[in-house]
């Protein structure tokens, strides 16, 4: 997943599957009359089998788009992705980028110059309708490149009977838990140790994900990988504070199972957790349906912080983005209508994600079918969640370096403060501001 700020229903969902070329209804580029467009789109696949592929959304909206715009045609090249990025970089590097990208990454083809800048593309209306912190996340240098496509948050999820056969909660299943701590937390862990819990408390930060899981943490710690300002603060006093507090009370005290935590990918915590294996872990939508179809019950809510204050949640998102081919008028009618609200609920209900905007998020919001029910605790967290820093250049590499690295911390021994300070060291020099 280099490049790519994660797409939580795509994770795992590595097709190797052809480009498959959508059209509507018009004309094949190379066959339009002298007067018709026809916009080149890439985009990726979040489909996990032939089935449920994202060539039939894609399909319906080039055809309802050339339905209503007479003249524009809409050509859709659908890619696993495994293969839709570097399909992309292939594609600019020959000087032949589509008009429209829907891919994992931004910020490299931003400070190249070659995107268009939102409000040369879209209506006012479409523009403002995005969810502030990730419009947010779409800019460099305080202007908007990166249109953000689908969301997510992530939420602790716990076992519910594990916990009652503990004692964490009443057996009754009337009272909810209501952690508010870190020493919540601990304490919880425990009880599920006693109770022969083989891992009280998953810690993944494995390769797979640690820049993810990381971030939760550094996050309900006070910190985070930027400050305010956006500048790189890996280091900070908080976050050497959070991994302490994950070395020394989680790892050290022997709550987070028989797997190192430097070793534990998130998707094998996943399968554990659907085994009953795990009392408490940080997940995504996708473990929702992963759990009910093993027939486990889960809690879900916020990651309790250090001290029972309130901080932001981890929000992550997909992107989308238009290159600079000379059909920013066409391609800015296409992207309104993309944006329009019934068809990102139409996706993001396909597909368990969060939508970008706020009149997709009013509408999962007043959903009582689909998948809507079960995201709302997801969808709370995310007008005012936290996102990696994807509109730096420098994040694919920091990113690498959390992975390879930050699990190191927490093993006994580890040194939080000596590892974050490498880490930010190599990420100032790559972003100095």
């Amino acid at each position: 997943m280099k490049g790519r700020y994660l797409s939580l229903a795509a994770s795992g969902a590595a097709l190797c599957l052809s480009a498959v070329t959508l059209t509507g209804c018009g004309a094949v580029g190379g066959l339009a009359g002298d007067n018709e467009v026809t916009l080149r789109v890439v985009a990726a696949d979040y489909g996990d089998n032939p089935q449920n592929s994202s060539q039939s959304y894609w399909k319906d909206l080039a055809e309802g788009f050339e339905k209503d715009h007479p003249g524009i045609n809409v050509e859709v090249s659908v890619y696993s992705w495994s293969e839709v990025d570097a399909k992309v970089a292939e594609m600019v590097k020959a000087g032949k980028a589509p008009d429209i990208a829907q891919i994992g990454a931004y910020a490299d083809y931003a400070a190249a110059g070659k995107l268009y800048r939102a409000d040369e593309l879209l209506s006012v209306k479409t523009e403002a309708d995005f969810l502030a912190p990730l419009a947010d996340a779409g800019k460099v240098k305080r202007v908007q490149y990166g249109l953000p496509f689908v969301a997510s948050t992530r939420l602790l999820f716990y076992n519910e009977k594990l916990l009652a056969d503990a004692g964490v909660v009443p057996k009754d299943g009337r009272t909810a838990w209501q952690p508010k701590s870190w020493a919540d937390l601990e304490a919880a862990a425990k009880k599920l140790r006693g109770a022969g819990v083989p891992t009280p408390f998953a810690l993944p930060l494995g390769r797979e994900e640690a820049q993810a899981e990381t971030m939760m943490w550094l996050l309900s710690g006070g910190g985070g990988y930027t400050d305010n300002e956006e500048s790189y603060s890996i280091d900070s006093p908080a976050n050497v504070r959070t991994l302490e507090f994950l070395r020394d009370k989680l790892v050290g005290q022997g709550l987070t199972g028989p797997v190192e935590p430097a070793k534990l990918d998130r998707q094998a915590a996943f399968d554990a957790f659907t085994r009953g294996e795990v009392g408490m872990l940080n997940g995504h939508p996708t473990l929702v349906k992963q759990a009910a179809d093993k027939g486990v019950k889960v809690g879900m809510l916020p990651l309790p912080t250090a001290d029972g204050t309130e901080q932001s949640a981890m929000g992550v998102a997909d992107w989308v983005m238009a290159f600079k081919n000379g059909h920013n008028r066409e391609s800015g009618k296409f992207l309104d209508y993309l944006y329009d609200a019934k068809n990102v609920t139409a996706f993001t209900d396909k597909y368990a994600l969060l939508p970008v905007t706020t009149s997709g998020y009013r509408a999962m919001e007043a959903a009582t079918g689909g998948s809507a029910p079960q995201l709302k605790t997801f969808l709370a967290a995310l007008p005012n969640a936290r996102l990696y820093p994807v509109g730096k250049e420098s994040w694919a590499g920091v990113s690498e370096d959390i992975k390879q690295d930050i699990g190191t911390t927490v093993r006994p021994g580890g040194q939080p403060a000596k590892v974050l300070e490498d880490i930010a060291t190599a990420a100032r020099a790559a972003d100095p501001r």
